[in-house]
């Protein structure tokens, strides 16, 4: 059956998983705490540790009782190593690696990118040669993939992700924490009717950009709110959010136009985005080209997608030494370099 424990401590999302054949989730458990951090408007790391101690053992115990498993079951452990908070990755590698330890099982370090993009893997078959655009909070990438773990990185953000450019927005217009779903909802209740600038760097560069894009939204707000009138927040929002799209968007035409893979992937949070998830489909449909997009709730931090990154690995023994640690920069290169 190959039963891979995976465990997801990379920020603010407790989770753990038991996946058989890195393609059938038996248990997919998150502990959110977004009620926790909402009161100072995003993540504060050291509470983020002591959320993690405290709902990792209850969660890895619920997973074993909805799997129908006990310890017996379990072939390998995988985890997250990185990229992340520091802290909030320790708790994770820390408990992978005393339970691998414990049970005489390989553990097996995975990058959370890397795990965002095999999410797509739990949703349904994938062709290689694909591109896939990877949207996070802390992470814009466009990556090239010929095979299982081969990354090619073509371009990724100067500044801002995508991901961050949104929560930094809804805080402007006081929307709350989280802020992509906020934005996402308040921008269907408005219109593209705001001229806010897409910043496509120079010709044929496949980088992205959206610090430009965050201050153009903040200097509007203040001098509509200077001028002594109200700010419309859902036409900012809608005009944001066209503005992020089109960029994404047109970067990722010119990638696959490029290179003409069999399929076009999207992964992370912000692929939960509606306006972008029907742009890319316009956009395959223009290319014919296979699009992936995994469903929402496995776009956002889960384990479930670690131990389905984690399955060729396990499939190929290359396993981790117990001697690795959490690096809060991981790069995707170094994805199997621990092994």
């Amino acid at each position: 059956m190959a039963n891979i424990l995976a465990i997801e401590t990379s920020c603010d999302e407790t989770a753990v998983a038991i996946v058989a054949r890195g393609r059938e989730i038996l248990s997919n458990q998150v502990a959110s705490q977004i009620e926790t951090h909402a009161r100072f408007g995003g993540v504060v790391p050291e509470i983020a540790s002591r959320q993690h101690l405290l709902a990792l053992n209850p969660l890895i115990r619920t997973a074993l009782a909805e799997a129908g498993l006990d310890w017996d079951g379990i072939d390998a452990v995988a985890v997250t190593q990185g990229p992340g908070l520091v802290g909030a990755l320790l708790i994770g590698v820390s408990a992978a690696k005393a339970i691998a330890w414990a049970l005489g099982k390989p553990v097996l370090a995975v990058n959370h990118m890397a795990g965002h993009i095999y999410a797509n893997m739990l949703a349904g078959p994938v062709r290689f040669p694909l591109v896939c655009l990877v949207v996070s909070g802390g992470h814009t990438e466009l990556i090239y993939m010929e095979r299982d773990l081969d990354f090619r990185l073509l371009g990724q953000t100067r500044d801002d992700a995508a991901g961050e450019a949104f929560d930094k927005v809804a805080r402007i217009l006081d929307l709350g924490y989280p802020g992509g779903p906020a934005v996402d909802r308040l921008a269907r209740q408005g219109s593209d009717v705001l001229d806010f600038p897409r910043a496509l760097l120079e010709e044929g560069s496949l980088d992205f950009s959206f610090s430009g894009l965050k201050t153009a939204v903040l200097n509007y707000c203040h001098n509509v709110r200077q001028r002594g009138q109200e700010v419309n927040k859902a036409d900012v929002a809608a005009s944001f959010q066209a503005a992020v799209v089109d960029v994404l968007v047109q970067k990722t035409a010119q990638a696959v136009r490029q290179l003409r893979p069999a399929t076009l992937l999207a992964a992370g949070g912000v692929a939960a985005n509606s306006r972008l998830r029907a742009a890319l489909a316009e956009l395959a449909r223009q290319e014919n080209v296979a699009l992936g997009i995994p469903p929402p709730e496995l776009c956002t931090d889960n384990a479930a997608m670690i131990a389905a990154a984690a399955w060729p690995l396990f499939a190929s023994n290359r396993h981790s030494p117990l001697s690795f640690t959490a690096v809060p920069d991981l790069d995707l290169a170094a994805v199997v370099e621990n092994c």
